[in-house]
């Protein structure tokens, strides 16, 4: 499926989000549940404040599990097959990346400062 509606909001509500979708917002909560990656801001009052990222990731949800007839497990497996395949990195693979990036970087640093 994919959302028809103009996304031209930074963020939109779980009310909005649920109409695009045709779903309720009980459903939307529950899917942020079970699908880790989905977390939308919230506001003071603990309004869920959903971005255009979390929109397309929602999309992708909703084809697999409404439209192609994925389970939960399915669907999970089948995103997270899908960011290996594109080369995604894992949180945990990004912060060691980024680790070993910081340390070159300091140690030319090192290297300048002595010159």
């Amino acid at each position: 499926m994919k959302v028809k509606q103009d996304l031209s909001k930074l963020y939109y509500s779980i009310g909005e989000v649920a109409n695009m979708f045709g779903v309720s917002n009980s459903l939307i909560r529950y899917w942020e549940t079970e699908f880790t990656r989905l977390k939308p801001k919230k506001n003071r009052k603990g309004d869920r404040r959903y971005t255009v990222k979390d929109i397309r990731y929602l999309e992708r949800i909703y084809t697999l599990v409404k439209e192609r007839g994925f389970t939960l497990d399915g669907a999970k497996k089948e995103l997270l097959s899908r960011n290996k395949e594109s080369g995604a990195l894992s949180p945990s693979q990004l912060k060691d990346q980024l680790q070993k990036l910081l340390n070159r970087l300091n140690s030319l640093k090192e290297r300048v400062q002595k010159l």
